[in-house]
């Protein structure tokens, strides 16, 4: 991806010709740049996301229980997972952004990344239907390996340390933000897991305080796995 990145580049990589070039330039368009942005096809694209890895989810995987779906789901089309497809695709040269998001680093930033990769979904559905839409998630994904393990694997540590403190009859963990690092738009939060019952703690950070509190989660279940081995 050295090459300069440009629209029909884009197209390129997307494997879909729009019709319609003005769809692809407002999904790529940012709130802080013009009233007529993105947040719509956003929206449009949201539903059509989900919708396509639900597909895609239940043909793959004939047996799976709609809990381990659902879990294989969120993980597929959260946000980390969606910033890093918006990186592979290499379209935050593209992005049309006011001059404050610029100059704060918002062609960096994973929220706008993943919501304009949204948009570009919805973008495409509009423009060459539910069919071309559900191709290009397909595409997304295709490196994705998607099976019975990987759905088992889905479940994240919150819930697993939870299950695993529940099936011993022991409260549920308590977390705490430590604290926050570095600026208003690159934060990075540290969370604190605690289990009182047995005297431990983990700490975890991430760019979210959802993020941080998984992985203080997985540090914490970690921890009390090995207690047991």
């Amino acid at each position: 991806m050295s090459a300069p990145v440009t629209l029909q580049a884009l197209q390129q990589r997307l494997q879909h010709q729009f019709a319609n070039q003005s769809l692809l330039e407002q999904a790529l368009t940012h709130r802080s740049f013009s009233a007529d942005h993105n947040e719509r096809l956003e929206f449009l694209g949201d539903s059509v996301l989900n919708l396509a890895v639900a597909h895609m989810l239940y043909q793959a995987l004939g047996s799976g229980a709609e809990g381990d779906l659902s879990r294989l789901r969120a993980q597929l089309v959260r946000q980390d997972s969606l910033h890093r497809l918006a990186l592979d695709l290499g379209f935050a040269p593209l992005l049309r952004l006011g001059a404050g998001e610029v100059s704060s680093g918002g062609q960096r930033r994973p929220s706008i990344l993943a919501d304009a990769l949204e948009a570009i979904i919805g973008a495409v559905y509009l423009d060459g239907g539910p069919l071309a839409a559900d191709a290009l998630v397909r595409r997304l994904f295709e490196r994705v390996e998607i099976s019975p393990a990987t759905s088992a694997a889905a479940k994240d540590a919150k819930t697993a340390l939870q299950e695993w403190l529940q099936g011993r009859k022991m409260r549920l963990p308590q977390y705490e933000v430590a604290r926050v690092l570095g600026a208003a738009h690159r934060q990075t939060f540290e969370v604190v897991c605690q289990v009182a019952a047995l005297g431990l703690e983990a700490s975890g950070q991430g760019v979210s305080r959802r993020a941080a509190e998984q992985a203080a989660a997985a540090a914490m279940l970690q921890q009390v796995q090995n207690t047991q081995t």
